[in-house]
C-alpha cells in the first residue's frame, strides 16, 4: 500500500515523514495499535505516528550482525525477542558460515541487552499478543534489522502486524511483503541508494534523543 500515492522528495525530515505516514495508517483500520520504532532514526518517525493515532509507543531495539573486520557490512540482524536472521544468499557468496560469525552474534547480543537497558530500564515491552501491531522506521535499504523486528514480533501473536517506513527500495519493500500483514509505504523511489539520499535533513539521532521522544509520548 502506499506505493503509488505521489509525494515530494526529498521529506524535509523524519518528523514530516512520519506526519504524513501516520495518516495513511489511520486509513487501514488499526485496533488499538502499539508502535514499534527501530531506534534510532525511526523513533523520530514514529513519535507523530503514535501521536495522531493515540497509541502505545515504544521502541524494539536491533542490532546489524557485520561481516568480521568489517561490521558495516551487514549479514544479518538480531531484534529483541527473536533469534538471529541471516542473508544466507549473501553469506554463501562470501563463503561464510553461521558459526564463523558466532563471536560476533554474541558481541551484539550483549549491546542489545545494553540498549534495551537504556531504553526501557526494568520496564518490559508492551503486551502484542492479539494486538495489531506496527514496526516502524525511516527507511528500507537491504531490510535486514526490519525482517529480524518482523519475525521478532512475529513470534509474539499479534492479531495484525504491520511494517510502516516513509520510503524503501522497491526491491527490499517486495521482499519484505511476506514477513508482514501489510506494508505501508509512502514511496519506493528508483534509484534508491540510501534512505538518507531522501530526507533534506538526516542528522543522526543519540541515545537522549529516543529517550526524549519517548518521554515526550509517556
Amino acid at each position: 500500500m502506499g506505493a503509488g500515492r505521489r509525494v515530494s522528495l526529498p521529506f524535509a525530515d523524519r518528523a514530516e515523514a512520519g506526519t504524513l505516514l501516520a495518516e495513511m495508517l489511520a486509513d487501514i483500520g488499526l485496533a488499538d495499535p502499539v508502535i514499534l520504532a527501530l531506534p534510532r532514526g525511526g523513533v523520530a518517525v514514529a513519535a507523530p505516528i503514535a501521536e495522531r493515532l493515540g497509541a502505545s509507543f515504544d521502541v524494539l531495539v536491533t542490532r546489524k550482525i557485520g561481516y568480521p573486520g568489517q561490521p558495516e557490512l551487514g549479514v544479518g540482524a538480531i531484534a529483541e525477542g527473536g533469534e538471529p536472521v541471516f542473508d544466507l544468499a549473501f553469506m554463501a557468496r562470501l563463503r561464510l558460515a553461521e558459526a564463523d560469525v558466532e563471536p560476533i552474534v554474541e558481541s551484539e547480543r550483549r549491546e542489545l541487552s545494553r540498549r534495551i537497558e537504556a531504553y526501557r530500564g526494568e520496564r518490559p515491552l508492551p503486551p502484542l499478543a492479539g494486538r495489531d501491531v506496527v514496526v516502524v522506521d525511516d527507511g528500507l535499504a537491504t531490510g535486514g534489522t526490519a525482517r529480524a523486528a518482523l519475525r521478532a514480533v512475529r513470534s509474539a501473536r499479534p492479531r495484525r502486524l504491520v511494517l510502516a517506513v516513509p520510503v524503501g527500495s522497491p526491491r527490499t519493500v517486495s521482499a519484505l511483503r511476506d514477513e508482514a500483514d501489510e506494508v505501508v509505504v509512502i514511496a519506493t523511489p528508483p534509484g534508491f541508494h540510501a534512505v538518507g539520499q531522501w530526507y533534506a535533513e538526516f542528522d543522526q539521532l543519540s541515545d537522549a534523543d529516543v529517550l526524549r521522544l519517548l518521554g515526550q509520548r509517556r
